[in-house]
């Protein structure tokens, strides 16, 4: 994946989280596709996983990260589609972008 798919795949969503992650993109933020050379994952498999994070993080007080309770309803909501993982990184945050499986637009964001 290169920089211009992820920027316009991120476009696509005008979540708070996905127009963050875009700008330090942008700014020349690291990005990596964590699913490259692999399989994409299920999105039920992700929404489980990542709902129980959530709900923990609840339980023991943690502040969850911006855009992790509106990825887990979208997660949930796209049942088996599947879904590649990307990260952007940049000084100040770090971002989790879960894509579609034909990499053009972005199915939730957190960070």
């Amino acid at each position: 994946m290169i920089r211009s798919d992820l920027e316009f795949a991120l476009a696509r969503d005008d979540s708070p989280s996905a127009r963050a992650a875009l700008l330090a993109l942008r700014a020349s933020a690291d990005f990596k596709l964590l699913s490259e050379g692999h399989q994409a994952a299920c999105a039920q498999q992700l929404w489980y996983i990542w709902a129980f994070r959530h709900q923990t993080m609840l339980e023991t007080g943690v502040t969850p990260r911006l855009g992790l309770t509106e990825a887990v309803g979208k997660l949930q909501a796209a049942g088996t589609s599947l879904i590649h993982l990307a990260k952007i990184t940049s000084p100040q945050r770090r971002f989790v972008i879960f894509l579609a499986e034909d990499l053009t637009h972005c199915i939730a964001c957190m960070g």
